[in-house]
Parts: structure tokens; C-alpha cells; sequence
């Protein structure tokens, strides 16, 4: 796979990278709320064995999983795994240094910090696997569940962060345990939707009597597919022809601005589409 650099890629995986620090240094870590994960995996390590910083431990532990992702997924996922995976290790670094706590920011309220420190965790996830990238652990994981198997990105993590909740219970008892696994849905869930907003598609019907000037529009203008169905009306009994399409939301914006100046008469009905497979979305 060829690798290659991307200016706007790279600001993306840097934003996500740093929220995920955020969540972590600021509510998961200070609570021991080990949620899934390498991140979590390092929390109980260092519960083991405070000497070692949750940092160093999470870069080691990154980079085992970044070579069996390599191996996997290939070079270009690599490259910027490598890059999120080292610099996640760096900036949670940079915030201990610049904003070391001595405890929770929100005392006594492991709920509250749960819900805070996974969603903006989940959100920076879901910002670095869009761009086809990991935060490295079992995001790595979880990725290859997702490229080999018929399980979505989230239920894969579900699946790898299993084992992480359940040496959770094991270390910090039964309570912090169903946080830990709480947390775990919570973040599969979250990074599930993040990564269906981004990657939106729209199924469109249209209904009109422009059917050559709106098809060519989509054909030409916008580049992408539609098939024509011969139908018959079912009040007045007229044959028509209706257009189906499948388009991103920036097409779907362009396509519902034509349709409106070509054929104000014009039916049209959209629906949301969870996953394209073919020529135009998942290769070209």
C-alpha cells in the first residue's frame, strides 16, 4: 500500500491524538478507570508497578501492536499508527509536566468522570480512524477485526478490551470493574457513531420529469452512479422514471441545490446509509 503524506491527514490525527491525552490525563487515569485498551492495560501496570510511568508503559506497549498493525493492515495505516501511537505517549508526557494533578479534577464523582474522560477519549478516536489511522493498542486490534471479519471497528474493540476490564475487576474490585466495562460500551458506542458521521452516504429516489438533465448531473457533474427504474404512478396511473442514486453528503448538497432550479416539481426521499461497498466509495 502506498504511503504518503498528507498535510490535512496529519493536523486530524494530531487533534485526535490529542483529545484522547486529554481524557485520559485529566479523568481516566487519576480515577483508575482502566476502560480497554493499551491506555488502560498501562493504568494497571503502573498499579502494579507505580515506579513506571503510564507514558513510557503505553509507548512500549504501542509499539508491539504497531508492528503486528503493519504486518495487517499495511504501510500506510502503519505510518501514521506509528505517529499517533509514539505522540500519544508524548502529549499525555507534556501534560503531566504542564498540568500534574494530585488527584481527580472532579472529586468523588467516578461517574461523572467516567462519562467525561470516555467521551472525549471516544471522540478523539473516532477523529484518528477516520483518517485511516490508530491511536495504536487494541484500536490495532480492532481494525483488523474490522478488515478481516464482519464485526464493526466498535464491536471489535468491545471484543479486545474484554480482557483489559476484566483484569480491572480483578485489580481495583468489582465496583471500578463494571465502570471499567461500563466504559468500555460507552467508547465502542461512541466511536461507532463518530465514525458514521464522518463516512455519511445518502440513498436518493427521485421522482421527476427532468430525468435526463438530473441523471446527467449525476453522471458527469458529480461522477457517480445511478440506476433508472420504469414505474407507473398510483394515482394517475402515468409511467415515469425514477432515478436512484447513492452520494456523499457534499454531493447530496450540490444534487439537492439542481434538483430544486432544474424541476421544483420534482419528489425526492433520502435515506441515510450505514456502509457503501464498490467503485467510487471503497476504491476507485
Amino acid at each position: 500500500m502506498k504511503s504518503s503524506f498528507n498535510l490535512k491527514r496529519f493536523l486530524f490525527v494530531n487533534i485526535g491524538v490529542i483529545l484522547v491525552a486529554v481524557g485520559l490525563h485529566f479523568f481516566l487515569v487519576p480515577n483508575s478507570l482502566a476502560v480497554g485498551g493499551t491506555s488502560g492495560l498501562s493504568i494497571e501496570i503502573n498499579h502494579l508497578f507505580p515506579f513506571i510511568p503510564v507514558p513510557y508503559i503505553l509507548t512500549a506497549l504501542n509499539t508491539i501492536l504497531v508492528v503486528i498493525g503493519f504486518i495487517f493492515i499495511g504501510a500506510d495505516f502503519g505510518f501514521y499508527t506509528v505517529y499517533a501511537s509514539i505522540s500519544l505517549g508524548v502529549f499525555l508526557r507534556i501534560l503531566e509536566v504542564i498540568v500534574p494533578l494530585s488527584g481527580s479534577i472532579v472529586e468523588g464523582d467516578i461517574f461523572i468522570n467516567l462519562i467525561f474522560g470516555i467521551f472525549i477519549q471516544a471522540v478523539g478516536i473516532g477523529i484518528v480512524v477516520n483518517q485511516g489511522a490508530s491511536t495504536g493498542g487494541t484500536d490495532i486490534v480492532a481494525k483488523i477485526v474490522e478488515t478481516y471479519t464482519r464485526f464493526s471497528f466498535g464491536q471489535g474493540l468491545i471484543m479486545s478490551d474484554g480482557v483489559v476490564t476484566v483484569l480491572a475487576a480483578l485489580l481495583y474490585g468489582p465496583k471500578l470493574g463494571m465502570y471499567a466495562l461500563l466504559g468500555a460500551f460507552i467508547n465502542s458506542t461512541v466511536i461507532d457513531r463518530m465514525i458514521a458521521g464522518f463516512d455519511t452516504k445518502y440513498h436518493i429516489t427521485i421522482v421527476t420529469k427532468k430525468v435526463e438533465e438530473i441523471n446527467q448531473f449525476i453522471l458527469v457533474d458529480l461522477y457517480r452512479g445511478s440506476t433508472l427504474y420504469e414505474a407507473k404512478g398510483g394515482y394517475q396511473k402515468e409511467d415515469r422514471t425514477i432515478i436512484v442514486t447513492v452520494v456523499n453528503k457534499s454531493d447530496y448538497v450540490k444534487l439537492k441545490e439542481f434538483i430544486r432550479k432544474t424541476d421544483k416539481d420534482a419528489f425526492m426521499y433520502v435515506s441515510n446509509v450505514t456502509e457503501v461497498e464498490g467503485y467510487g466509495f471503497t476504491y476507485e
